[in-house]
């Protein structure tokens, strides 16, 4: 019996494993898509300005209204932005295992909002009480850092669910949805790109110029804004339907696979599946009667178990990403900032570079260099997704080597006009010396960070790609506490022997330069280590 043609186009027309806003199944042409991917966009370029808007000139904060010294500043960002980039673990846990990813991100967003209201406060009542003689007193200090943690909080459910949330918007196993799900990640991070370099100029401006409580306070009207928006485009959107299903829980059934193979360790199994065969013996009878694992299960776990190598190796190449929003901010602070006559840029409003450089960078990436290397590897994505992470491991290292040039360039310079102990006074230096290492920083981003966040999300089962963005994100946190504990360490040994640290207060006689040619020798060995792991990965097939 022949199906209707009407009936087959119906059924082409519905996306697998999707459902609508009412939990029936979603109809391709009226969910999805760019049209719901381009509103989940504009939600996370108004957190991005949000976020940034308090992130990007914190060191400054710290030092000039909190009085912390820079070595502590910048272990203090760096702990914080560690904090924010590792918490997305909980948060994609909580949305994937229990309240779906459209749930977590409403309930984030409040959190976000109560976060940056305080924080406002927090600023506005340091600002009326503090003066030159008198620091802010320990309650005020108590309310701003649990302010600051509580949008590190939000921000661990907002940020790998918003980005999985609008990835979902594209069916895998739709030829052309599949490929625009590959552009969506370029297209994310140009616009969100966008959004941190108007963030960038426009609210360094006023927290240097108007006050912080003004710099505060706009972030957390542009989160009620992305809120507001995301709130209304409820009716478009596509949800995961494993989500709604209680007994097909991603955790549990891929736990169960370790747990079984625990039980079966003594049988012997006569099937080889190739790596981490240990784990194949979940799919045994085993004697207590315990029913055995599928195939896809034990698949599943080794694939995430093969992540781990990926994931370590790619923490440690992001470790010099912590500085260019620390020390690149506090060097500028050092040297003659005038890009016109007259007109003096703040340091931090130099972090609008690395956007601006990706802004540049991914539309080349999309129409010139894709092109170009589809046409080289004969491949849908030009190059693969781990070949693109290399890459980015690559400019890494040689963006250390040209920062720790441009620094002791720097020293040499105020030595010349003995300006070493005088930290006060400007050094007769363009900071147009230090935008070569900010635009490389985007490209960073468009090869490394873009990368991995596609390889995550694209590397773990379909129910788990909050965790697979959690992951690159954490990444990211981690390198930012390992940044931090290699400059406790480092400032520890290099005082401790009388002489003078490498993040002394008075960076004249600091030598950060050293730290930036440890930083790049670190990549490069976590380079070389990655490209011998890559080399015997296999890519998980689609779901």
């Amino acid at each position: 019996m022949s199906i209707p043609e009407e009936e087959v186009g119906l059924l082409e027309d519905l996306v697998n494993d999707s459902v609508d806003h009412r939990g029936n199944p979603a109809v391709r042409s009226s969910t999805g898509g760019w049209r719901s991917a381009c509103l989940i966009i504009g939600v996370e370029v108004a957190e991005r300005f949000a976020y940034v808007g308090i992130a990007c000139n914190m060191i400054t904060y710290l030092t000039e209204q909190l009085g912390l010294s820079t070595a502590n500043a910048a272990v203090n960002v760096n702990t914080w932005s560690g904090t924010a980039s590792t918490l997305p673990i909980i948060g994609a846990f909580v949305a994937d295992a229990y309240l779906g990813r459209y749930r977590t991100i409403l309930g984030s967003s409040l959190i976000y909002i109560l976060g940056l209201g305080l924080l406002t406060l927090s600023a506005s009542l340091t600002l009326m009480g503090s003066s030159e003689e008198r620091k802010p007193s320990i309650l005020m200090n108590v309310l701003f850092f649990c302010s600051l943690y509580l949008v590190a909080i939000a921000q661990g459910g907002h940020k790998p669910c918003v980005q999985a949330f609008g990835a979902d918007q594209f069916d895998s196993d739709h030829p052309k949805e599949r490929i625009a799900r590959g552009s969506f990640f370029n297209w994310w991070f140009l616009f969100l790109s966008g959004g941190i370099a108007v963030s960038i100029l426009v609210m360094v401006y006023i927290q240097s110029n108007v006050n912080w409580a003004f710099g505060f306070g706009i972030p957390c009207l542009f989160m009620v804004m992305a809120l507001a928006i995301f709130f209304l485009g409820r009716k478009t959107y596509r949800y995961p339907k494993r989500s709604h299903e209680k007994n097909n829980n991603g955790f549990v059934r891929i736990g169960r696979v370790f747990i079984v193979a625990f039980k079966n360790r003594k049988l012997i199994s006569l099937k080889h599946s190739g790596q981490l065969e240990f784990l194949a013996k979940a799919m045994l009878l085993g004697e207590e009667g315990v029913e055995p694992c599928s195939n896809m299960d034990v698949e599943d776990a080794k694939g995430l178990i093969m992540l781990i190598p990926i994931w370590i190796t790619s923490m440690l190449s992001m470790v010099p990403y912590a500085q260019y929003s620390t020390l690149f901010t506090k060097q500028g602070v050092t040297v003659d900032r005038r890009i016109l006559p007259g007109f003096v840029i703040p340091p931090a409003s130099f972090l609008s570079l690395v956007s601006i450089s990706v802004l540049i960078s991914v539309p080349i990436y999309e129409h010139v260099f894709l092109p170009i290397a589809r046409n080289i590897t004969k491949k849908p994505n030009g190059i693969t997704m781990l070949q693109r992470i290399g890459t980015g491991m690559v400019l890494t290292c040689f963006n250390m080597v040209l920062a720790a040039l441009v620094e002791a360039k720097r020293l040499q310079i105020a030595e010349e006009h003995g300006l070493i102990d005088k930290p006060d006074v400007t050094i007769p230096m363009s900071i147009w010396w230090f935008v070569p290492q900010y635009m490389l920083v985007g490209m960073i981003e468009v090869f490394g960070l873009v990368g991995a966040q596609e390889f995550f999300y694209d590397q773990v089962p379909t129910e788990l790609r909050s965790i697979g963005l959690a992951f690159s994100l954490s990444a990211l946190g981690l390198s930012n506490f390992l940044s931090g504990l290699l400059i406790i360490v480092i400032d520890w040994a290099t005082e401790s022997d009388g002489g003078h640290s490498w993040f002394n207060n008075n960076l004249n006689r600091a030598h950060i330069d050293y730290f930036y040619w440890l930083l790049a020798a670190c990549t490069a060995i976590a380079f070389f280590a990655f490209v011998f792991i890559s080399r015997s990965y296999v890519y998980r097939r689609v779901d």
